[in-house]
């Protein structure tokens, strides 16, 4: 029997915000609909959006702790194809550390004070109350897990809900510090039809960035073609308007430089992103 679906219901009922996930234990793609963000994005992202698709889009800005929501045909039938349930960490207000193996684990009872701790496949989730921005491999084997991402649901795990530390905090503030990389400068056409943005709001471009920066960072495989795809996406969605600046595409740059892609690699990869759209 499959308890997935009912379980779910339960930790939504305590507030927590849960979404389906694959076999490969990763959240649905998008719909034919909502590809590239071509929906606008959905409501409970950072801002919000115009997207009221029925399905389970959008990763980590699927999760809801809204039953009628949960227990509709699309999301039943995403639920008999589940294989473990997630949660959006942020929308529950707390931050998991990810620690992914015994060393990582060793380091965190030397260094982080004592709070719920769950198990995992390979290491243990500990648990804070409080979020922040997520960020991966903020030391060896630790990610963070927080606003616009998702954890695994693995159980209620045992020990007492702490603060979030600053020591966490921390670890963040660390791994933002690498020199920015100098995007290429961005120039491209006007639009026909007198130039303006087609787009519904400011808060349009941004979702498209964050969600292009989700992408990159939770590439679990083919990093350089995600890349290059999701650089693809984003040009195509807001290259020919001019919305652009190279602070978005600096942010890009940096999410793929922290998944190992060297300063050249982001440059040739925006480069035949723009030529394959003749820009």
């Amino acid at each position: 029997m499959n308890t997935i679906p009912t379980t779910a219901l339960a930790l939504a009922e305590i507030g927590l915000p849960v979404l389906p996930l694959r076999a490969e234990k990763r959240p649905f793609g998008n719909c034919r609909a909502c590809n590239d963000l071509a929906c606008g994005g959905r409501p409970n992202m950072a801002a919000p959006g115009p997207c009221v698709c029925p399905w389970p889009c959008h990763g980590w800005a699927a999760a809801t702790t809204d039953h009628h929501v949960l227990a509709s045909p699309q999301w039943t039938a995403a639920w008999r194809r589940a294989r473990a349930i997630g949660y959006h960490p942020g929308g529950a207000h707390v931050t998991v550390v990810d620690l992914d193996n015994a060393d990582a684990v060793d380091w965190a009872r030397t260094n982080l004070p004592p709070t719920t701790t769950v198990p995992t496949t390979r290491g243990e989730h500990w648990i804070y109350r409080g979020t922040m921005r997520s960020v991966n491999a903020v030391r060896p084997g630790a990610d963070i897990k927080s606003t616009m991402s998702y954890a695994r649901w693995l159980g209620p795990g045992t020990g007492t809900l702490a603060e979030l530390p600053d020591v966490v905090r921390a670890l963040a503030e660390k791994k933002s510090t690498p020199v920015r990389p100098t995007p290429r400068d961005l120039t491209v056409p006007a639009p026909a039809g007198g130039g303006e943005c087609p787009h519904r709001s400011p808060a349009y471009l941004e979702r498209g960035i964050a969600m292009a920066e989700q992408r990159i960072t939770e590439a679990a495989s083919a990093v350089h073609a995600t890349v290059y795809r999701t650089f693809l996406a984003v040009l195509s969605a807001h290259g020919r308007c001019g919305c652009l600046t190279e602070a978005h595409i600096g942010r890009l740059f940096i999410a793929a430089q922290a998944k190992g892609e060297s300063p050249r690699h982001c440059t040739d990869a925006w480069s035949n992103a723009r030529t394959a759209l003749g820009m």
